[in-house]
């Protein structure tokens, strides 16, 4: 599903982001990112998106290789991948219901049917109820599920999410995660970027990889060792 081998990324004025990176998420899998600020987690995910490409290495996701990407796969490509972000980034003038619409709209979907998807999508995050509030009425934890509807508006198969608890309260980061882990559960990768150690140590059943300078430095699934031997 997604395969790193020897990816490394450099920045004209800051230099490496990544080193060397060799990291393979099976479909189905549900991965943490971990890491200080700066280790490299948010580089992994723009790549993985294919929003940039690696300096030096291969990234194969679903099958398309950075090595011989078209400019014509990018928008294919992202498509089947839906993103979470720490500061949400809804439209403040719009609607919950009208957030997650948005992302149907933009790729054509069928006028007919994007607003019964776009409710059934809130429903599914546990707001049927709130589809008509605007950003400014929802609690921050109600902002991140209408940010994670709108991710899952177009049935993507890898969901990543870059630090999506990092603006909530603790009892909101549980409900978070546990709406990931249902999403998980029926099949669809999961990648989340989280410098929360606490929340990590709570699901010691799912696969952390830790960064630091750009380096993964500990992968509980064992293929560090692996891949350096």
């Amino acid at each position: 599903m997604i395969k790193l081998t020897g990816v490394s990324k450099v920045y004209p004025r800051t230099g490496y982001a990544l080193r060397n990176v060799n990291l393979h998420v099976p479909k189905g899998s549900f991965v943490f990112l971990t890491g200080h600020s700066g280790a490299g987690k948010s580089t992994i995910l723009r790549l993985i998106q294919m929003a940039e490409l690696p300096t030096e290495g291969e990234l194969r996701v679903s099958g398309t290789s950075s090595a011989r990407l078209r400019r014509s796969d990018v928008p294919k490509l992202r498509r089947k991948m839906g993103m979470a972000f720490q500061d949400f980034r809804l439209l403040k003038d719009r609607t919950a219901e009208e957030n997650v619409a948005f992302a149907l709209e933009v790729t054509g979907a069928r006028r007919s049917l994007i607003r019964q998807r776009a409710a059934r999508l809130l429903g599914k995050v546990g707001l049927a109820a709130r589809g008509q509030a605007f950003p400014e009425e929802l609690s921050g934890g109600e902002k991140q599920r209408v940010a994670i509807a709108r991710a899952l508006a177009n049935e993507p198969f890898i969901l990543l999410a870059d630090e999506p608890t990092g603006n909530l309260d603790e009892r909101a980061s549980r409900g978070i995660l546990d709406l990931f882990r249902e999403i998980n559960a029926n099949g669809m990768t999961v990648v989340m970027a989280t410098h929360d150690l606490e929340l990590v140590r709570r699901h010691p059943s799912y696969r952390v990889v830790e960064l630091s300078a750009g380096e993964v430095v500990f992968d509980s699934a064992g293929t560090v060792r692996e891949e350096a031997g």
